[in-house]
């Protein structure tokens, strides 16, 4: 059987929502003097990335890019950040995913990083489903669909470019 695609963002609509994410956080973060990005790997790295590049083009504050390595299947086992943790110390942290769906990836994420001594977290995805089983919101989101439990939201990132589908 075909599994049937639906184009929900296309790429000049994810660089729209990613350029406003980024003056977003810009705006609330317009005192700092440097922000930490942490992405969730694989596909919030790269949407991370993506990120980082506006901000820099519009923010004066320095950028550290993190990313975070957790096991979907046991959330318990002690996520594994790139770099240094003492790098978000006393600082404005933001965590990037594509997608929030039961936002159980998320809350993990997140508790792991409030065991650091951050100023403040800020949560980003680009495509929210609004299927939450945990308390946890994303503060900046590209997207908000309602979909049914049985859709999968698939965020594509290849060498042609970036594109968001509904399956």
């Amino acid at each position: 059987m075909v599994q049937e695609r639906t184009l929900i963002l296309s790429e000049k609509q994810i660089l729209q929502k990613i350029r406003r994410i980024a003056y977003q956080i810009y705006e609330s973060n317009s005192e700092e003097k440097q922000l930490v990005v942490v992405a969730i790997e694989q596909r919030g790295s790269k949407l991370a990335d993506m990120l980082v590049e506006v901000l820099k083009e519009i923010a004066p504050f320095a950028i550290e890019r993190l990313d975070l390595s957790i096991d979907k299947r046991q959330p318990l086992k002690l996520p594994k950040l790139s770099g240094d943790e003492a790098l978000m110390a006393d600082r404005a942290v933001v965590l990037v995913d594509d997608v929030l769906n039961s936002g159980r990836t998320l809350m993990y994420a997140a508790s792991h990083l409030l065991q650091q001594p951050i100023r403040r977290l800020v949560t980003v995805v680009l495509v929210d489903r609004l299927h939450r089983r945990f308390p946890i919101k994303a503060d900046f989101v590209g997207i908000t669909l309602s979909t049914t439990l049985q859709d999968h939201i698939a965020v594509e990132f290849d060498g042609v470019g970036v594109r968001a589908y509904l399956e």
